[in-house]
């Protein structure tokens, strides 16, 4: 049996982890909780914010619309809610985009060291 290497090694990611991961702050996502009704990470015994990968990729979802598309909470809401597929798909695209500019700009740097 072959070792998957792209599976996930965490099923649960803390909030902190997830603030780091997104970008964001804690409070911000706590209050898009509460926003966005879709957004419910699962919570244990000790009330402590336990999210999965889908919660992740809501998230990404929000910050795409919010903070780099510059929506307000309410128009990012409806913007969901009418056409969520083609939210997703166009936050997907702007997350690999963004990686290939890393990329990009790892390889010009290391270019630069070579000339």
């Amino acid at each position: 049996m072959a070792l998957n290497i792209n599976k996930q090694l965490k099923t649960y990611y803390s909030i902190k982890e997830v603030a780091q991961m997104i970008g964001v702050s804690e409070p911000t996502l706590r209050y898009w909780e509460t926003e966005f009704p879709f957004l419910k990470p699962r919570t244990n015994s000790n009330k402590v914010r336990q999210y999965q990968q889908k919660d992740i990729d809501d998230l990404k979802v929000i910050y795409n619309l919010v903070k780099v598309r510059g929506f307000k909470i309410a128009a990012a809401r409806k913007m969901i809610n009418a056409n969520r597929g083609q939210v997703e798909f166009q936050a997907k695209v702007l997350e690999r985009l963004y990686d290939v500019k890393a990329q990009l700009e790892e390889l010009k740097g290391a270019l630069e060291k070579i000339v």
